[in-house]
């Protein structure tokens, strides 16, 4: 029960998971919460939305994956999951490579067909010394070879940096294995939501008001003063008025075209690792979806194509990725 006259116990800034699992929590426990974002949906980036028949990931591919039991129990009280594997494959000029790091990559770059030789060549190119950085760390994993073609291109185009000047750590989460097994994730609990992301934010939205399409910033004194506590989820510069600065903030812009084709790619993502290349990968959703092959051969695709920005300003050759927009497009 909110005091001192305010309206609400708690404004809660985001309508993304932090956001909506706080309002959640709260309301059961009798509190009120007015959530606001300033986009015009809920889920933040885990919105999902039917295109033809598609839950479309509208930012970003989003696959649950966890070993904790108890956090995998929480989540399906909100939607039926569906086991998934993530296939995900390397587009460097035209060579198609299988990720993360396994047995196939090694027989697709050497040649080899056993552990051992693929830790041979591996032991014969990686770096040796102090790891400082993503380049040396990438190499001392995975040798030149790999890096030069599967690693830097796309490293560097995600952050607009060279390797050698992004942390180790950006890389050490990628799995390096000496199996045929190409499933990116090693947790125990995977899966997708029957039904997309959106109705998991939907349920646990219930019970308090929501207002979308609004800035925090814009009338911060107005929403500050109707709560008792605040709970911000946004970029943490901003809300200190950049006293220190801006962050580095990397954020991506897509590009979304519909083909009446059954199937474009033949796997949910395609990265492109080449630095010619001026975008960094294409989802084709409808094998994010739960819905059977046959289902699936009956509705248009959508792709997307995701491009990386920073402060707001493209940093890619936007000449090129039109040209490459229309010539998919039916």
């Amino acid at each position: 029960m909110s005091v001192n006259g305010t309206k609400y116990d708690y404004l809660i800034v985001g309508a993304g998971v932090y956001g909506s699992v706080c309002a959640h929590e709260l309301t059961k426990r009798g509190k009120t919460c007015l959530v606001i974002d300033k986009r015009d949906v809920i889920g933040g980036n885990c919105y999902t939305e039917n295109v033809n028949g598609i839950h479309v990931h509208k930012y970003g591919a989003h696959i649950f994956h966890t070993n904790d039991k108890k956090l995998w129990d929480y989540v399906n009280q909100f939607a039926e999951f569906k086991q998934y594997t993530h296939n995900v494959i390397a587009n460097y000029k035209g060579k198609m490579f299988t990720l993360p790091f396994n047995m196939w990559t090694f027989n697709q770059i050497w040649g080899v067909n056993t552990p051992e030789d693929a830790k041979e060549f591996i032991e014969s190119q990686k770096f040796r010394g102090n790891v400082n950085n993503l380049e040396q760390q990438a190499i001392s994993m995975v040798g030149v070879d790999i890096y030069e073609k599967l690693i830097k291109g796309y490293t560097e185009k995600q952050w607009n940096k060279p390797c050698s000047e992004l942390p180790p750590s950006i890389i050490k989460r990628l799995p390096v294995r000496f199996s045929w097994d190409s499933n990116y994730f090693n947790d125990k609990f995977v899966g997708m939501p029957v039904g997309g992301y959106t109705q998991i934010f939907e349920k646990m939205l219930e019970g308090s008001d929501v207002e979308l399409g609004v800035d925090y910033f814009d009338n911060k004194e107005y929403y500050d003063s109707i709560a008792e506590q605040v709970i911000y989820t946004g970029p943490i510069d901003k809300f200190f008025g950049y006293e220190h600065g801006q962050l580095e903030y990397r954020s991506l812009r897509w590009e979304t075209v519909t083909k009446s084709e059954d199937n474009f790619q033949g796997v949910p993502v395609m990265n492109y690792t080449d630095s010619q290349t001026p975008y960094t990968r294409i989802l084709e959703h409808k094998w994010f979806d739960t819905k059977t092959k046959k289902e699936l051969s009956l509705v248009l695709n959508t792709l997307t194509i995701m491009m990386v920005q920073m402060n707001h300003t493209i940093q890619l050759e936007t000449k090129r990725i039109q040209k490459f927009t229309n010539s998919i497009t039916i």
